[in-house]
């Protein structure tokens, strides 16, 4: 049964909440999603909860920390930081100190886990102005699309995979959209370019 009394798998961030008992995150998310200043946006949401897993992991193996913090370490695993080379050695160093590097990238969320989560489980809302309910319908319907064409890419690397016209290990497959402001030169994610309302031709 689900949380909300229906049938299915529990939701994925309820899921790992309680498997990393990671108790008051979701007071966390709620607040610093709804409140009216200084809201933090759905990807920044889901990289600080991202965080906390591999705060957690590192944790419950005991391994020391002092010269990398969690969110370097996140950022290499997530493949947002390091070379290819650096990424390896970090997910062997700690396969070696005892962490499932695997189990703890799977668990990963993404930002369209955590609305989902902030909207339909603890029935959150942003703060209720015009504009900002128009861009989050926005971005509601890019997340859709996103989501779509990466179950898409997903089934046809698969049937490559199966007629052997493909070889690919262990993967995820991920669909950014991005925006560069020609005018200000700088680039945003679209999730964080309608949440903040503006591009940098603003400050």
């Amino acid at each position: 049964m689900s949380p909300n009394g229906g049938p299915g798998p529990r939701p994925k961030v309820v899921r790992i909440i309680e498997q990393y008992d990671l108790k008051g995150i979701g007071d966390e998310l709620e607040h610093k999603w709804t409140r009216d200043e200084d809201r933090m946006s759905l990807r920044a949401l889901a990289d600080e909860f991202n965080e906390r897993l591999v705060e957690r992991s590192l944790r419950d193996a005991a391994v020391d920390t002092l010269t990398e913090d969690s969110s370097y370490i996140y950022a290499v695993l997530n493949g947002d930081a390091g070379t290819s080379g650096e990424q390896t050695q970090l997910k062997r160093r700690l396969e070696r100190d005892g962490v499932d590097v695997e189990a703890l990238t799977n668990d990963f969320v993404t930002y369209q886990a955590i609305r989902s989560y902030l909207t339909n489980i603890r029935k959150a809302s942003a703060p209720t102005k015009d504009d900002d309910t128009i861009r989050d319908n926005a971005a509601n319907t890019i997340a859709q699309l996103q989501e779509r064409t990466a179950a898409v890419t997903e089934s046809k690397l698969s049937g490559l995979e199966s007629s052997d016209r493909l070889t690919l290990g262990e993967h995820r497959v991920r669909v950014d959209v991005r925006v560069f402001c020609e005018d200000c030169g700088k680039q945003y994610d679209v999730e964080t370019l309608l949440e903040n309302g503006s591009c940098g031709c603003s400050e």
